[in-house]
């Protein structure tokens, strides 16, 4: 990162110095993401940014980034809030599925923010990583990844969200991600329940105060997931 780019960072938080909820969005951008499947992740995206920005303090306190992997893991979008959003739109990139690389970038995005966060005084919530995949990893990566979040997970650095998008992610893979959180299947194509659902999750906790504990919406869960 520039020193321009962490400037500007920086100043964000003193400007907005709101509490934050750190969400990473890690996604499957492999070739079987093509087509129809990419076209739905998109639109709920689209769906979750708009959904967020119309609650006014879920807009300058819900912070994402976005993280797609295949061949190689890539940062689609670094940290910001959500109210500062022009546009994202994930296209499936072909190739195999480093899932394990993808997990390993989103969490060194978001360790590197929770040090801004410290550095500037910021408080934040406990961050999210949502996990989303339709294949098998395609490298032993997801091992050591695996473990990474389970560990962040018992120490209550991080809330893990495990989705299998089709019959051919076996939910025993992403299993190995939380010890906490049960991976679920999403419905077909449902994108568009789970980002609103997820809106709706993150909108609570930004009106809660960091250490709270907050409850699942388990019953919103239903409408998106093979229960």
């Amino acid at each position: 990162m520039s020193d321009d780019l962490m400037r500007i960072r920086q100043e964000e938080l003193v400007v907005n110095p709101s509490n934050r909820v750190p969400i990473a969005l890690c996604l499957d951008a492999s070739g079987s993401m093509s087509g129809e499947p990419m076209k739905e992740l998109n639109e709920g995206i689209r769906l979750f940014i708009e959904a967020v920005r119309q609650d006014p303090v879920a807009s300058s306190s819900v912070e994402a980034c976005v993280v797609s992997f295949s061949d190689q893991a890539r940062t689609e979008q670094d940290f910001q809030t959500l109210a500062n959003v022009v546009d994202w739109k994930l296209a499936a990139t072909g190739g195999s599925t480093n899932l394990g690389g993808g997990v390993n970038l989103a969490l060194d995005l978001l360790e590197r923010r929770k040090e801004e966060y410290k550095r500037a005084g910021v408080d934040y919530f406990q961050p999210w990583l949502v996990l989303m995949t339709d294949g098998q990893p395609t490298t032993s990566e997801h091992i050591s990844a695996g473990s990474r979040t389970c560990n962040m997970e018992q120490q209550g650095k991080l809330v893990v969200f495990p989705i299998a998008i089709g019959n051919a992610a076996e939910l025993s893979t992403l299993a190995m991600f939380s010890k906490k959180n049960q991976p679920l299947r999403l419905k077909g194509l449902n994108f568009r329940d789970f980002f609103q659902w997820l809106s709706r999750s993150v909108s609570r906790w930004s009106q809660s105060r960091p250490g709270e504990k907050m409850p699942l919406d388990v019953e919103g869960i239903k409408g998106w997931a093979e229960i």
